[in-house]
């Protein structure tokens, strides 16, 4: 398998609107995203990685991914597990709620109070669980809940600078284009997979090229009629790759 920098985690929350958790699990994760954890999280979208979206599948393939799911359904989970790979943690929303002691939330697209409550528990767990995957240190807490409610003020972790959310597609997943059949692809994790066989010095034929085309689909759907197109189109691409290499180490 690919080397790959593993410097995110991916997100992928609930998308159901018929329970508060559901709106409670995207609220949490968003809260991660662009306030506690922004430099080692990304989003990934639930509707999209069902509907066969190959970034977002390539993604939890080879990056730790947290599914969130607002009940014990766990469509969020299930579907990572199915279509790329087991979750390296998941969330149910009913879950921590009794655990944790946490109110009753209400309300759909707008929570109310009990709700704003719950997604910060949520959100706080969420954080603790990147940084376990990060083996990052966490981040104390700004108070004890004694403390907190001595001085009124709310528990939470210290927050870092807000910025925007990123999707998987800005990750850091290496990709590259090639010609197959005539039109340009987009291959995942291309550039990393040449690389690694090129250290290793194997040729782009026997069974060196079927390794190096059963990596290539492990990250990237090749339609069964055009797989011919592709093995010829990654093999001479591999081919040149080596050949820049070589080159570039001569004239040094």
């Amino acid at each position: 398998m690919p080397d790959l920098p593993k410097k995110k985690v991916g997100l992928i929350a609930c998308s159901g609107e018929d329970l508060p958790e559901g709106t409670i699990s995207r609220v949490a994760v968003l809260q991660v995203l662009e306030r506690l954890r922004p430099e080692g999280t990304v989003t990934l979208c639930l509707p999209l990685f069902l509907a066969g979206e190959e970034r977002e599948r390539a993604f939890a393939r080879f990056y730790p991914t947290i599914a969130v799911d607002g009940c014990d359904k766990r469509c969020a989970a299930q579907a990572t597990e199915k279509y790329s790979a087991k979750p390296a943690a998941s969330l149910v929303i009913d879950d921590l709620i009794v655990e944790k002691g946490l109110p009753e939330p209400h309300g759909l697209r707008q929570l109310d109070a009990a709700g704003e409550q719950v997604a910060q528990a949520v959100a706080q767990e969420l954080a603790r669980e990147v940084d376990r995957l990060l083996h990052k240190k966490p981040v104390r807490a700004v108070d004890s809940e004694a403390n907190a409610d001595r001085a009124g003020a709310k528990v939470e972790e210290e927050p870092e600078a807000m910025t925007v959310a990123t999707c998987s597609c800005g990750s850091g997943i290496p990709v590259a284009q090639i010609s197959v059949n005539g039109r340009r692809v987009e291959v995942l994790a291309l550039p990393t997979i040449l690389e690694q066989f090129r250290e290793k010095g194997q040729p782009a034929s026997g069974a060196a090229a079927d390794e190096l085309m059963a990596m290539v689909r492990l990250y990237n759907q090749v339609p069964d009629d055009e797989a011919a197109g592709w093995r010829e189109a990654v093999l001479r691409e591999y081919t040149l790759h080596t050949a820049a290499i070589d080159q570039a180490g001569a004239t040094k």
